[in-house]
């Protein structure tokens, strides 16, 4: 009983730390992307929350976690709007990273994916449940920030996006099947998750998309 009771805590903790962090990466993620955009201020704080806790209360509210942990506790709201700041007033130093966006997409992608698998796993999910709750934690912030900005959501291109979350977050829940330790399974889950998305970027890997089937593109292009 005790030793359940511990690793409960800890469950709670390591997903309460993974999503603080996922926050932080996922809301400087939004807030350059804003910039990019030239949008004001307010523009990119709201694009910094939106992107940073939209995949956890999304996440939440599937498994009846009410209200969702970004609307109850002050740090996620802090977390993101500390980003922002940091992103708007230093964006030059952050743009000097090569590609920050795409990194720091990939950096959220990896914890909240790893976080949604175990907060699930928490809940009482089954493995596969627990999975795909996972991958939709991880796409759930980038598809926010997109639809935000009016593009086409990363998810729904055809680079490996919600594949790298599912792989992470089925190593999260494998690990648990088999009994390793909670630590353990997320960095390597979260690794999984972080270098499939960063290998598919460097090294151009792709789903196939619809024209490569054959289908002719629209007379106007789109």
């Amino acid at each position: 009983m005790i030793e359940s009771h511990i690793t409960d805590d800890l469950l709670r903790s390591l997903v309460l730390i993974l999503d603080l962090c996922g926050t932080f990466a996922f809301a400087l993620s939004g807030a350059m992307a804003g910039i990019r955009r030239r949008l004001d201020l307010f523009g990119v704080l709201v694009l910094a929350f939106a992107a940073s806790t939209f995949g956890g209360m999304a996440r939440d509210v599937l498994i009846g976690a009410t209200p969702p942990a970004a609307l109850e506790d002050w740090r996620y709201l802090a977390v993101s709007v500390a980003a922002g700041m940091i992103a708007f007033f230093w964006s030059r130093l952050i743009e000097q990273l090569r590609n920050p966006v795409l990194m720091l997409d990939a950096m959220g992608l990896a914890l909240f994916a790893v976080a949604g698998a175990e907060k699930a796993l928490v809940f009482g999910l089954n493995p596969v449940m627990a999975a795909l709750l996972g991958m939709l934690t991880g796409i759930g912030g980038g598809v926010a920030r997109d639809v935000l900005l009016a593009d086409i959501p990363t998810v729904l291109r055809s680079d490996l996006y919600a594949i790298a979350a599912l792989a992470g977050a089925s190593v999260v829940v494998a690990g648990s099947l088999l009994h390793f330790p909670i630590v353990i399974t997320a960095v390597v889950g979260g690794l999984v998750c972080f270098g499939l998305r960063m290998m598919a970027i460097r090294r151009g890997w792709r789903l196939p998309i619809a024209n490569e089937r054959g289908v002719p593109p629209p007379a106007d292009g789109r």
